[in-house]
């Protein structure tokens, strides 16, 4: 029998977690590692809530290791650094992504892709390299090795900075390596939630003409007129979709529940690329003729790099670029989860952790 979470390290943490597929979370002790050499520790100011908490909260993914405390969307000030830490200084403001680990010798390692890296460790419900597992940022305090953390721009404010860790990062990778940045280029947005309009802000801060693709047409004027979109399309109307075909370089498909993906692929012009970031529970139906009528291609995109994910943050902070965020008390976490099931936000739930988290 294995050591009761709180008593597997030696620096005692609390937060919330989930202990069933309820997803229900509730106060939960536990114990974080001592701080190592290269290792960072910092006080959590701030934590957001993504859809994969969710999912992986009641196990949707069937994956969940539980008990399982959430958090991928991590901010605040550094309070602890290891003797050879070189990057970071007590007061830092950084942050904590999806990841905290990897293996760092295979091909995508030594190609600052760590978030393909086989060996990957996950900033929770993942194994540390001692056996013990992580949690995340529904926390008091976060330590991980300075190769993990990223450090926050003075202009960015740390609650809306923090969602760019992953739904920031998750959306300007593909932009970048499919070639979807270029100054004047087409690109499609589909769903306008927590990925969805941060790839708007993205893309529109590299010049791109933005059109957000969404069912729900009362979405239109936030689109255009506070997103900065330059045109909005109905998907479940056939006659603006009939006109937009062939209109688009690329699209970012952030819709993470069932959806067609046929009437998208019209969209594209020839040697178009639609890139998926969501994870829909049921797989997609992707028949091949519209993609061998006109060369398209349909691709996936996980997160990023630590290297890509520094360069993502410092061109939020450049463009002055922050998710529109509804910060609530981590007691209020059950709630949001309900909420974010029903599409209640705009766009993105911050935990504020340093007002709001209390020991028990």
């Amino acid at each position: 029998m294995g050591k009761a979470p709180v008593e597997e390290h030696p620096v005692k943490a609390f937060g919330w977690a989930a202990s069933d597929p309820s997803g229900v979370l509730s106060p939960f002790k536990f114990s974080r590692r001592a701080t190592g050499d290269e290792d960072v520790r910092f006080k959590i100011l701030y934590c957001g809530i993504c859809h994969t908490d969710l999912h992986l909260a009641k196990n949707e993914w069937g994956m969940t290791k539980y008990p399982i405390l959430p958090g991928h969307e991590i901010t605040g000030v550094v309070t602890e650094v290891g003797s050879k830490v070189q990057k970071y200084k007590v007061g830092d403001r950084v942050g904590v992504g999806c990841l905290v680990g990897a293996c760092h010798k295979c091909d995508s390692c030594e190609n600052n892709l760590e978030n393909y890296c086989p060996q990957q460790i996950q900033t929770y419900n993942s194994l540390n390299t001692d056996g013990t597992m992580t949690y995340g940022g529904y926390s008091d305090h976060m330590v991980a090795n300075e190769r993990y953390i990223v450090r926050i721009p003075n202009n960015l404010p740390l609650d809306a900075a923090a969602p760019l860790l992953c739904a920031g990062i998750t959306t300007y990778s593909p932009l970048r390596y499919f070639g979807l940045d270029k100054p004047g280029m087409k690109v499609g947005v589909v769903g306008l939630g927590g990925l969805g309009h941060v790839a708007v802000k993205l893309a529109k801060a590299m010049g791109t003409i933005v059109t957000v693709i969404s069912t729900s047409p009362r979405k239109k004027q936030e689109a255009l007129e506070v997103l900065g979109a330059d045109s909005f399309l109905v998907s479940t109307n056939p006659e603006e979709m009939q006109a937009a075909m062939g209109t688009l370089d690329g699209i970012i498909d952030t819709v993470s529940a069932a959806h067609a993906l046929v009437p998208l692929l019209f969209l594209l012009k020839t040697n178009g690329k639609i890139v998926t970031v969501g994870a829909p529970v049921k797989p997609l139906e992707l028949p091949t003729f519209p993609l061998i009528i006109g060369r398209r291609i349909v691709a996936g995109s996980c997160i990023g790099g630590l290297k890509e994910t520094q360069e993502m943050i410092d061109f939020a902070g450049k463009h002055n670029i922050t998710p529109q965020i509804e910060v609530v008390p981590v007691d209020y976490v059950n709630t949001a989860m309900e909420r974010l099931t029903k599409g209640d936000v705009k766009y993105r739930f911050v935990l504020d952790i340093a007002n709001t988290l209390k020991a028990t």
